[in-house]
């Protein structure tokens, strides 16, 4: 039987190539959801310096060991895809059709089959061949100039704007709409091509707007949800800690000020020549207390205002403890799998694949009795098997 959770996608099954960013990501989201997803691994890594136990992206997968520049590797690929319901790629354009498991190969094998394709630049454009990285693909869609003080460079999200949201979520999107139109009546599988300054571009689509309308100004620091107003900032406290305040509609900065101890000195929050005054007083009054000091006058209030925590301290905030926002597997603290979903819950179901750890268990429940053939040495830092702890799924 297929190997999956209870989550809305379980019985789905989905074979993942290698790589690292956005494509495991993607396939991550995929598996929280209950979908079997088999990663193929390639020889000596995918480029990654961090022990594959702690992989996160990983977690909820199983793992075989592949080499792709064999005969071998590309007809036990090809055996996974003709019983996939979606593949999932993150190479430059034209390297898996160079490999023999493009779109046209795997599609032969698999008509329903669902290509999703994830690229920075996309498969067509002048940059589609060159190297890239999160950075530079938010930097040319505007993203990256919105974000940062005006006096400052603009300032750098992690990754998580271009490789992440622009990129994961939306090849995710287009592999679902894809899906479900191959399961239809009359419908055929297809290439989904996930190009991250696409979902990026996408993702500024209400700015876009504002643009347009004149509600907003093309520069950083200028405007009501980049730090341009006041009350829409992040504050220093006297023990060096932040505090991040969203007070923007009026009832809210009205509960705002009045905790922040300021309201019968505050200028008017709609007297914008008043505006580096306000700014002056709020920060000049969080300067007067600590980060949690401030966080308990606000507490339970309307003020939109919140502590910034640090990637430690966040799963022990009251909050996302109760939510059960973060949860402890196999000695990982992660995030749990999100949405959430009535009747069928996704969970933590495995701790993050080995490379070529799974490689039997996968050829008999997929039945594709080629990836029993001689498998490829592993690094040696990944053992091509690694036995399973006790209580272990």
């Amino acid at each position: 039987m297929t190997e999956s959770g209870n989550g809305p996608l379980s019985g789905v099954r989905v074979v993942e190539l290698a790589g690292i960013g956005p494509g495991p990501f993607a396939a991550m989201l995929l598996a929280d959801l209950g979908a079997d997803v088999v990663r193929v691994d390639r020889p000596g890594g995918p480029g990654l310096s961090i022990d594959p136990a702690y992989d996160v992206t990983n977690r909820n997968k199983r793992s075989v060991l592949v080499d792709l520049k064999t005969p071998d590797g590309v007809a036990q690929v090809l055996e996974l895809a003709e019983r996939a319901d979606v593949l999932v790629e993150g190479y430059r354009p034209g390297v898996a059709e160079r490999l023999g498991v493009g779109p046209e190969e795997c599609l032969a094998r698999n008509p329903r089959l669902v290509y999703g394709r994830m690229t920075g630049w996309g498969q067509q454009g002048p940059l589609a061949d060159t190297a890239g990285h999160d950075i530079g693909y938010i930097a040319i869609t505007g993203a990256l100039g919105m974000i940062g003080p005006p006096d400052g460079p603009p300032a750098i999200p992690a990754n998580l704007l271009g490789d992440f949201a622009g990129g994961s979520l939306y090849l995710v999107i287009g592999v679902l709409a894809a899906l479900q139109h191959a399961r239809a009546e009359g419908g055929a599988g297809q290439v989904v091509d996930a190009a991250i300054v696409d979902g990026t571009a996408h993702l500024t689509a209400m700015i876009h707007g504002m643009l347009a309308a004149g509600g907003w100004q093309d520069r950083r620091g200028a405007n009501l949800l980049d730090g341009g107003t006041p009350f829409y900032g992040t504050y220093e406290t006297a023990d060096g800690g932040y505090m991040a305040v969203g007070a923007l509609e009026k009832r809210f900065y009205g509960e705002f000020i009045r905790l922040l101890g300021i309201e019968d000195e505050a200028p008017g929050r709609d007297d914008l020549a008043a505006w580096n005054d306000l700014r002056t007083a709020i920060a000049t009054r969080f300067k007067t207390r600590t980060r949690d000091e401030w966080t308990a006058v606000f507490e339970e209030s309307d003020a939109c205002v919140a502590p910034v925590l640090s990637l430690r301290e966040a799963p022990q905030h009251p909050h996302l403890a109760a939510r059960g926002t973060f949860v402890d597997h196999d000695d990982i603290t992660q995030p749990a799998p999100a949405p959430r979903f009535s009747r069928t819950p996704a969970a933590v179901r495995r701790p993050p694949a080995r490379p070529g750890a799974d490689t039997e268990e996968i050829a008999r429940d997929w039945q594709a009795p080629g990836l029993l053939a001689t498998a490829p040495a592993g690094p040696p830092d990944t053992p091509a098997a690694v036995p399973r702890r006790a209580g272990q799924a």
